[in-house]
């Protein structure tokens, strides 16, 4: 007889991706193996890593993760760290709260239970009974405490490559530092208030990635994937209109204080890609949003939509020049005379400037342990130093992420990436905007206001 997890896909699907992207393999059905905790320790030994999952109602469970269901016995001696989790569904989502603690439970007395500080914290006694205190309801934030009946105690074999709990231990800390990094951009605020939002220009080869950080960046404070930007690998450039993109705080959201200002991919061969004669109307903030580029035209002050008088909020306020790691040695010299050329312009109109790595293979080697810094390689370390040789852009400001391109659902690795990213071209704006002359903040035009 086949026997059916009570979990719900998308709440599985929750949960593998808590874990690492592992595979859940159901193991013991209270209602179909037996109720006792004996039944359950039966088909649970030697198993390696476990998730214990008690559904509580059809909205509550609360799971914990074990390293070996054969070290439960009062007297083993075994370390066995816990990670807890609580699931609920709220307004048709799934709200996961987690508790990770350096004791697990045993069995005593014909039951389950977990001691901390000499306290009972959580039981699972026979006949579909829980007991779960204060402590652990208020750090899941549950509804209730003490005494219960649950519906149903399903486990799991926890299936992946080497998995151990020190993988969930570091996709914790991921999530953590992400949502710490969202909240710094959501509560960002141009220097001085001098714009309200600034504006990131992307400049970069044909196929770098450009289209897709934007991309990246909205499904990071999306929640999902997205694919807004049209984004191709032709040798011919994908986006052929001048876009700036606003991105919202999730779907309904209000406007994030930024925009990313996504141009024609550079090429390296005569009159194909973006025009170097734009680039200096675009920095200056004459380029209207929706602006047909013609690699063998640019933009002149005599075109219909050319911004003629464009204030500091219409201009550019850092460039990222966007790069894919793995193409940077083949660098034609054309490709590599287009930039020193962009970068000219830069650097004559006073722009701050970031070089940004895309298609990193592995985010999370790219990553040191408090996810502070990146941890280069061998390889990304090299390619970081021929960018900062080829246009003399500091270390500090050679930035990498992986982009989501063909992927279906969020990393926390790679979020975090592009959120640092993100913030570091907001902090290399901010200093731009602090360097500007007086008379080209308008300062001086509030300073001689008259009053009122």
């Amino acid at each position: 007889m086949e026997v059916t997890t009570r979990l719900t896909w998308n709440d599985e699907n929750h949960l593998r991706k808590l874990l690492g992207n592992v595979s859940l393999s159901l193991l013991y059905k209270s209602s179909v193996h037996g109720g006792s905790i004996e039944d359950m320790v039966q088909r649970c030994s030697h198993q390696g890593y476990t998730i214990t999952m008690t559904y509580i109602n059809e909205n509550m469970i609360v799971a914990f993760v074990l390293g070996n269901y054969t070290n439960l016995c009062e007297n083993s001696t075994e370390p066995n760290d816990s990670l807890w989790f609580s699931l609920q569904k709220k307004n048709d989502t799934t709200e996961i709260e987690t508790l990770l603690l350096n004791t697990a439970p045993k069995i005593i007395d014909k039951q389950l239970v977990c001691h901390l500080s000499k306290k009972n914290i959580f039981i699972i006694c026979p006949d579909n009974k829980i007991y779960l205190d204060k402590m652990m309801t208020k750090n899941l934030k549950l509804r209730f405490y003490g005494h219960l009946q649950f519906l149903e105690c399903e486990v799991f074999r926890v299936e992946g490559t080497k998995y151990n709990l020190d993988c969930t231990k570091r996709i914790l800390k991921a999530r953590e530092h992400r949502n710490r990094l969202l909240a710094d951009i959501r509560g960002y605020k141009p220097y001085a208030d001098l714009v309200s939002e600034i504006r990131i220009l992307l400049v970069g080869p044909v196929g770098s990635g450009k289209s897709s950080f934007f991309n990246s960046v909205k499904s990071v404070f999306h929640g999902h994937v997205t694919g807004q930007a049209i984004v191709g690998s032709d040798t011919i450039s994908i986006t052929e209109r001048y876009r700036i993109y606003s991105v919202k705080d999730g779907k309904n959201g209000k406007s994030l204080p930024f925009m990313l200002c996504d141009t024609m991919g550079l090429d390296g061969a005569e009159g194909a890609g973006l025009c170097m004669d734009d680039i200096p109307y675009i920095l200056k903030g004459c380029t209207p949003d929706r602006y047909q580029f013609n690699p063998r035209k640019p933009i002149t002050p005599e075109h219909s939509t050319f911004i003629t008088s464009p204030s500091l909020k219409d201009r550019i306020h850092c460039v990222a020049y966007v790069l894919d790691i793995n193409s940077i040695d083949n660098l034609s010299s054309k490709m590599l005379a287009k930039f020193k050329q962009v970068h000219k312009e830069v650097l004559n109109c006073g722009v701050a400037h970031v070089a940004l790595l895309t298609k990193v293979d592995d985010c999370s080697e790219v990553l040191q342990d408090n996810f502070l810094n990146l941890s280069r390689s061998m390889t990304s370390q090299r390619q970081v130093m021929n960018v900062h040789k080829m246009l003399g852009i500091p270390i500090s400001s050679i930035l990498m992420v992986g982009n989501y391109a063909s992927d279906l659902e969020l990393d926390p690795m790679n979020d975090i990436l592009v959120l640092s990213a993100l913030r570091q071209m907001l902090r290399a704006a901010d200093d731009f905007l602090e360097d500007l002359p007086l008379e080209e903040t308008g300062a001086i035009e509030r300073v001689l206001q008259p009053c009122i």
